[in-house]
């Protein structure tokens, strides 16, 4: 059976509601891997890209990088470790970074 080729183009990133304590829920969905890519360039150049992240992940409320910033800033470190931490597994990257440093030589 053959897929149809626009299939594959359509946005199809796993969604999620998360319970912010205190605040209510909110929706984020995953990244795509074209937006992975981009905010792993900005951390390699040294940029804080948690901003950017949040930006693209948060559906409801959509934010804008200068909101997500002042998230970030208000915000308890719980609240946006689990929205990353969420948006990291609706993502597939849950895990990567505790995996790679296993396979690193020590020294």
């Amino acid at each position: 059976m053959a897929v149809d080729k626009e299939a594959l183009f359509r946005p199809r990133c796993p969604e999620q509601d998360v319970e912010l304590p205190g605040v209510g829920v909110v929706r984020v969905r995953g990244l795509t891997r074209g937006e992975i890519v981009e905010i792993s360039k900005g951390v390699n150049e040294g940029r804080d890209m948690e901003p950017r992240s949040l930006s693209l992940a948060l559906v409801d409320p959509q934010l804008t990088e200068d909101e997500a910033r002042r998230l970030i800033e208000v915000a308890p470190f719980g609240d946006v470790e689990l929205l990353t931490t969420t948006v990291n597994e609706l993502s597939g990257i849950a895990g990567r970074a505790a995996k790679e440093a296993y396979k690193s030589p020590r020294e």
